[in-house]
């Protein structure tokens, strides 16, 4: 008797557990921040109550039928050995559950997977280790790199909150707008993965996906690449910025003049030179930032994997130094060593070529300008 008491009880309080307390568990789903995310929720939560009480009915059963029924008590086992309605019962019962439960679960698939009605369209584009957005609505699109300081990495500073999950550049969206995301990769495949929104989207290279999210409530969200990418997926953070509608077009114009006078900066540098600390200090800076997760900060790269820089024919041979602007620029093919560029500005490129070429005593004297790089497209192009 105190036995059932107890199962009925604890049934009893299992069911009343109240979802806002359910939601602070630690190991428990994020409990998000859009209507989807509360849908999958919401489904999460019930099937996982159902499981409870399927599994206190069963192993109640059980350990009840082992208690009543064992030998010291006399009982003599029961003698037959099939009950064709016993096991259409158990067999019915559980497809019955399955289909109270995969229809709701049905319903927000299909609303996951509705990306239509959207009223502003991201691309984005994963790639060895970082991500790329691009409004199509609007002239606006910046690649988004880890912020976290090499030190922190290094355990030679503390560890913030956020460690390695902050970004130079991130996503800002507007609340109460459908935004969908269109998701697809440079090089390997990456997966977009941001937990209070319910997306969790794989980005193919070659290929595009699709998903959506619309956030009401304006604040902050963190997210992380979550498909094994490569040496340094752990380095592949997201944030999200959601702003109110004014206060997004109000950013979209501040990021079009941004962009409009880099470009046109940019044109006023093929005029300019620049001297060799100047492009050894930007150099430095883009090579940590963009180069130094594969050849390594030191140069050294990794034997079989990564070609070191350091004492290599390529950053320290005059002959190499237009091959050494091209692989820059363009990448090489069938290997990992991407095209920069559309990633960096004229002047990046040739300061961290510099950098490449004059570092860990490679000593070349070597001093690219933002024209050298300019040539070297206008190469290409012809």
């Amino acid at each position: 008797m105190a036995n059932t008491m107890f199962g009925r009880c604890s049934l009893l309080a299992l069911l009343c557990v109240d979802s806002a307390i359910a939601a602070e568990m630690p190991l428990n789903m994020t409990k998000g921040v859009t209507e989807i995310s509360q849908k999958v929720y919401d489904l999460h939560m019930t099937i996982f109550y159902i499981c409870c009480v399927i599994g206190l009915v069963v192993f109640g059963a059980m350990f009840w039928s082992i208690l009543h029924h064992r030998k010291a008590k006399g009982v003599q086992p029961a003698q037959f050995h099939e009950s064709t309605r016993v096991e259409l019962l158990w067999t019915a019962i559980p497809v019955i559950i399955l289909i109270l439960m995969a229809i709701p679960a049905t319903r927000t698939l299909i609303a996951m997977e509705d990306t239509s009605k959207s009223e502003v369209t991201i691309l984005v584009t994963g790639s060895q280790w970082k991500w790329h957005y691009k409004y199509l609505e609007y002239p606006v699109e910046y690649y988004s790199l880890l912020a976290t300081p090499a030190k922190q990495i290094q355990n030679k500073l503390k560890k913030n909150e956020n460690y390695l999950l902050e970004v130079d550049r991130p996503l800002v969206i507007p609340t109460g707008k459908k935004v969908r995301f269109l998701m697809t990769s440079d090089d390997v495949i990456h997966s977009w993965w941001v937990p209070a929104f319910a997306v969790k989207k794989d980005a193919n290279p070659g290929f595009i996906n699709e998903a959506w999210t619309q956030v009401n409530e304006p604040g902050t969200y963190r997210g992380q690449c979550a498909e094994l990418c490569g040496k340094d997926h752990g380095f592949m953070p997201i944030v999200v910025v959601a702003k109110t509608p004014d206060e997004f077009n109000q950013w979209i114009a501040a990021e079009g003049d941004r962009l409009a006078k880099l470009k046109a900066a940019e044109q006023e540098l093929l005029s300019m030179q620049m001297t060799i600390a100047d492009a050894m200090t930007l150099g430095e800076k883009v090579y940590q930032g963009y180069c130094a997760a594969c050849h390594q900060p030191a140069g050294t790269g990794l034997p079989g994997v990564f070609p070191a820089l350091k004492g290599s024919k390529i950053a320290t041979q005059a002959a190499q130094k237009a091959t050494h602007i091209d692989i820059v620029l363009h990448g090489k093919a069938g290997t990992a060593m991407q095209a920069f560029g559309k990633q960096l500005s004229l002047q990046e490129i040739a300061a961290v070529i510099t950098y490449e070429r004059n570092a860990w005593e490679n000593n070349t004297g070597d001093l690219i300008q933002a024209a050298d790089i300019q040539a070297a497209k206008n190469g290409q192009k012809e």
